[in-house]
């Protein structure tokens, strides 16, 4: 753990922590009601320097290792810890072998700076309506694994957007992973994206 003052162009000061366990970063949401998670930080960064949030402590949730887990098993399905980067979906081969459609949309996300941070977690709990990512997550029937201050719980993905910016994350509450089901036989996804123009641009549909 550390914490440290600073400070982003025209970002107000902010605390910033980096714990290393789930229940260190619970205890800190808990503490901290206006602290924000930082994944990527590729939505946070922006929306800091453009005001349209604004905190005084920042958790950094990078270092938690069940946050970074990218995990297959053919019966158990797919695991993705809420802060794995884009880049590690897009060239995984267990990823490009069994979930095309997902190395697909993850290379959608942003140029190749933006891939090398940001993650799936962080684009489904900015639940942006935009989002490359959800509507391909919720066609694959996958779950947001979450914990907080209550304990754990699943909720669909297809629940856990509630409005443009909103989600089901309560007080406390942080996503720390993603569960896709194993695919079933025979089966197979697609994600086509209708854009204005033809790179690094923001979904119409």
């Amino acid at each position: 753990k550390r914490q440290l003052k600073g400070t982003l162009n025209d970002v107000k000061a902010f605390d910033y922590t980096a714990p290393s366990t789930l229940p260190e970063a619970v205890g800190l949401l808990v503490s901290q009601p206006s602290a924000r998670l930082l994944a990527g930080g590729t939505d946070l960064i922006v929306q800091l320097r453009s005001g349209r949030k604004e905190t005084d402590h920042v958790i950094d949730v990078k270092k938690i290792p069940e946050l970074n887990a990218l995990d297959f098993d053919p019966v158990a399905g797919l695991i993705i810890g809420s802060a794995v980067p884009c880049y590690r979906l897009t060239s995984h081969p267990i990823i490009q072998s069994n979930f095309p459609a997902l190395a697909e949309v993850a290379s959608w996300i942003g140029g190749t700076q933006i891939q090398g941070r940001a993650s799936l977690g962080g684009n489904l709990c900015n639940a942006a309506p935009s989002a490359d990512s959800i509507p391909l997550l919720i066609a694959l029937k996958a779950a947001a694994n979450v914990a907080g201050p209550g304990g754990r719980r699943v909720i669909a993905i297809e629940d856990f957007c509630t409005a443009p910016g909103r989600n089901q994350l309560a007080a406390g509450e942080l996503l720390v992973s993603i569960q896709i089901p194993a695919p079933a036989p025979h089966s197979g996804a697609a994600y086509l994206r209708l854009i204005p123009r033809n790179e690094m641009d923001i979904a119409v549909v």
